[in-house]
């Protein structure tokens, strides 16, 4: 999958990996629909970020629920 280019598909994607990495339980708040597609390359980041570590502390979780709300249309 080519994730340097900004489509649906790959929103949804990067969505569903971090969603699961997570463990996330409320992922309607998370769908690729909701996710602005100006901000896919902060999307791309914390998808990257998500993907390097094993373990996220509860204030990382939080963090990073926080950040994804910020990349939301509004």
């Amino acid at each position: 999958m080519d994730l340097s280019k900004n489509t649906p598909a790959n929103i949804e994607y990067l969505i569903g990996q971090i969603t699961e990495k997570l463990r996330m339980v409320n992922t309607a708040a998370m769908s690729a629909e909701s996710i602005n597609n100006e901000m896919y390359e902060e999307l791309v980041d914390i998808y990257e970020m998500v993907m390097k570590k094993e373990h996220f502390s509860p204030g990382e979780m939080q963090a990073l629920v926080e950040e994804i709300g910020r990349l939301r249309k509004v």
